[in-house]
């Protein structure tokens, strides 16, 4: 019903369908007139259904003879996101009538689905899912009904880790955190990589999501390669914490890709080191490095740095120090690029979306419940990724100037 439609309900229309209720309970209670009302227009619109499938009204001259006809009713119990509800379903004599609105065998409805998703996708298990659905709306959904909607998941993450990818990314980020799986009857640790490409049009995506117990050269040319068949055929740059055999692996599967430490990994790192309270000034001491315009000045910034907080924080300094070679070769680049290098929210929002999403779970039973947990997460957090990161059109002007020979033709006319 458009919203139209629903200003012309008059106000007597509405005191007959309220009747005497007066109450919160009379209106949204376990028997309440909103569920009643749901039940009719469910009913409702099966007997639609019915028609259409039929080709005549009820009681219309057109049936006779016809070959079908309405064969009465069964009743049904739905459960939807308002609690559970009783319908009649009509039947056809040949028992050919399948309704869309609630299909044979169906005992929920979408938006039902939909909810247990969301709840799935915080990090709830099944258990807490059934918990909570019990005490908000009195539905009683069994364990496994809820596994089952959670189940059907794996075909979509399966397809969207296989789906195809966009032939050039300018950037790719390179992230993985811990988290316990149970696997051969002990829990241990698995490491999540998410692979985050910014594309041509400034759109973020996570192009890749994998688990791995041991990383290596191996593992990663794999990966890499494994991007390549989905149809990457060049990364402009590539932002990765010391992952090991990672540059080895990005200099074979992309030789022409420059590889950079990521600067949101040195600051995260960095910050680990650092009380609360002084987070915010070493942070804003650490930024002067790496928003310096040229690598002499930020090799005095670090200098600077050490001079005010290296009897404190001597392991900051020894970091940036060793890293500083792999830490520099952005500073070759005009600032409309290294600004979006080195922002942090890009990474770091959706690394604290999926961190959350597992944090409550203490550990997963099968890698396929930890993937259908972060797919759901990344599913959710990306459907807010609809502009462009700020300033791209910027970003993308010096692009299509240090990378002249590798930038696609259709973007330089």
């Amino acid at each position: 019903m458009t919203m139209s439609n629903i200003h012309k309900i008059s106000d007597e229309m509405l005191d007959d369908l309220l009747g005497n209720a007066k109450t919160q309970d009379d209106l949204f209670g376990k028997d309440g007139l909103i569920k009643q009302i749901s039940a009719r227009f469910m009913e409702r619109l099966l007997e639609m259904e019915m028609t259409n499938h039929l080709g005549y009204m009820k009681h219309a001259t057109e049936g006779d003879n016809s070959g079908n006809s309405r064969n009465g009713k069964t009743k049904k119990s739905v459960k939807t996101d308002n609690g559970e509800i009783e319908i009649a379903v009509p039947r056809d004599r040949k028992s050919e009538f399948e309704p869309v609105l609630v299909a044979k065998r169906q005992s929920h409805l979408k938006g039902l689905d939909d909810q247990v998703l969301s709840l799935y996708a915080r990090g709830m298990t099944v258990r807490d899912i059934q918990s909570h659905l019990t005490e908000l709306y009195g539905t009683d959904i069994s364990i496994d009904l809820i596994s089952k909607m959670t189940d059907a998941v794996l075909d979509d993450v399966k397809e969207w880790r296989n789906r195809p990818l966009d032939p050039v990314y300018p950037i790719v980020f390179i992230d993985g955190f811990v988290v316990k799986c149970r696997l051969d009857g002990r829990v241990s640790n698995r490491t999540v990589y998410i692979i985050y490409g910014i594309n041509m049009e400034g759109q973020k995506d996570v192009v890749g999501l994998y688990i791995g117990e041991n990383e290596g050269a191996k593992f990663w040319l794999q990966v890499l390669t494994e991007l390549k068949n989905r149809g990457v055929n060049d990364v402009f740059i590539l932002c990765a914490d010391g992952l090991k055999g990672l540059p080895e692996s990005v200099e074979t599967a992309f030789p022409k890709a420059i590889f950079q430490t990521c600067i949101v990994h040195m600051v995260r790192h960095s910050l680990n080191y650092v009380p609360y309270q002084e987070k915010k000034a070493v942070a804003e001491d650490l930024k002067k490095i790496y928003q310096s315009s040229t690598r002499e000045s930020a090799l005095s910034a670090l200098d600077d740095f050490e001079l005010t907080w290296g009897d404190k924080y001597g392991a900051i300094v020894k970091s940036w120090r060793q890293n500083w070679e792999k830490i520099t070769p952005f500073l070759d680049f005009p600032i409309e690029i290294r600004k979006v290098i080195y922002t942090t929210n890009i990474v770091e929002s959706l690394n604290a979306t999926l961190r959350k999403s597992v944090r409550n779970r203490g550990h997963f039973s099968t890698e396929d419940s930890l993937m259908k947990v972060l797919y759901l997460a990344i599913r959710g957090v990306s459907k807010k990724w609809n502009m462009p990161v700020r300033d791209w059109k910027l970003a993308l002007n010096r692009f299509a100037i240090m990378f002249q020979d590798r930038f696609p033709e259709k973007l330089m006319t």
